[in-house]
């Protein structure tokens, strides 16, 4: 079972903290992994439109952004930024590159950036 899901919040999708699954905004079910694929590259293509800033980690976890759209973080008492998460995950767990029956790379072998929420506050003031 695959799920291609949409989620909003402070966290980009690749983080699967503790009750991520709160921040789910949509969700499309499919059995077989090539529906999925299409239905996630469709919701892609949308989002890709929609938004200025995108972000891919792994195949299929993509944050989508705009510089000047936030959250509100109760916990740090200040705004975050805001992200679009769309994600094709099998049973709510981050794909095993082998269930997809494809040839694509495993993605970068980067380390995983450190988490903005409590190193910096709002990107407002940063310019590209």
């Amino acid at each position: 079972m695959y799920q291609v899901i949409q989620t909003y919040s402070e966290d980009e999708p690749w983080w699967f903290f503790e009750e991520w699954e709160k921040n789910i905004k949509s969700e499309e079910v499919f059995d077989k992994f090539h529906d999925a694929e299409k239905a996630f590259m469709k919701q892609y293509d949308q989002l890709k439109q929609d938004y200025e800033e995108v972000k891919c980690k792994d195949p299929y976890l993509v944050a989508f952004w705009n510089d000047e759209e936030y959250v509100y973080c109760e916990d740090c008492d200040e705004d975050l930024q805001a992200y679009r998460g769309l994600m094709l995950v099998s049973e709510y767990k981050k794909l095993d590159l082998g269930d997809n029956n494809s040839d694509e790379a495993t993605g970068n072998s980067r380390k995983t950036k450190c988490c903005q929420r409590f190193s910096q506050s709002a990107r407002g003031n940063q310019e590209n």
